[in-house]
């Protein structure tokens, strides 16, 4: 049974930088938005992106600089997918310090992951983790296929195939075409639990309310980001 959890990450360099300084100069400048704030935004870019009128914020040489002096506060982490063709900031239209990026074939709660989501919720505050899968994930295609694979990507693979398998045993009589974008959409249910599971410190953070983990599927076809309808964003205010 899927249960309203999520998390992301992998070890970042931040992380890795300031422990090695013995500092954590972030913590300080923690973000002030609210996790269904943060959707919001993220929602409004999106379809800023999808409208062809990207606004591009925090995207100049002004934030750079800002960024690099005074620390960073991203108001979301995201959990996506390595693949080329989900851009992260760009489809929700945000710049510099706004996000912070998790990325991995088949967006993963792997060990690496989770250690850099919790750094950003953690020691940056930030409220909302969105687990972001796509179509025609490579990922999950392969998981399906049960094609060889060698070096490193097994140890990947088999930690979506539980998706798969739960997709086919709902949808039976589905196409390939249909069990894929039902595995895609239940490999992000499945990395959501997979992480909350794994994670002491991001299920205490969800469990008293100081963490969101939502999830959605971001649709390559058309640059849209639908959100999954167990953990749809709020209305956008007007």
């Amino acid at each position: 049974m899927h249960t309203k959890f999520s998390i992301p990450v992998v070890f970042s360099c931040a992380l890795f930088c300031a422990l090695t300084r013995g500092s954590l100069r972030a913590a300080d400048i923690k973000t002030t938005v609210s996790a269904d704030e943060a959707i919001r935004l993220l929602a409004a870019g999106n379809e800023r992106f999808v409208a062809g009128k990207p606004e591009r914020p925090n995207s100049g040489l002004d934030r750079v600089h800002s960024t690099a002096k005074n620390g960073q506060a991203p108001f979301a982490a995201v959990l996506s997918c390595a693949d080329s063709r989900v851009p992260v900031e760009t489809v929700f239209d945000r710049g510099v310090g706004d996000l912070f990026v998790v990325r991995v074939a088949g967006n993963v709660a792997d060990p690496g992951t989770l250690g850099s989501i919790e750094y950003a919720a953690e020691h940056l505050g930030t409220p909302v983790v969105v687990v972001l899968g796509h179509t025609q994930c490579g990922a999950v295609n392969a998981a399906m296929s049960g094609t060889e694979l060698y070096g490193n990507l097994p140890s990947l693979i088999d930690a979506i195939r539980p998706a798969v398998r739960t997709a086919r045993h709902e949808h039976p009589d589905s196409t390939s075409e249909e069990l894929l974008a039902a595995s895609i959409a239940q490999n992000v249910r499945q990395q959501i639990d997979a992480a909350v599971i794994k994670s002491p410190q991001l299920r205490h953070m969800v469990l008293h309310g100081k963490l969101k983990i939502v999830g959605a599927v971001y649709k390559i076809e058309t640059g849209r980001v639908e959100w999954l309808d167990d953990t749809a964003p709020p209305p956008t205010k007007k």
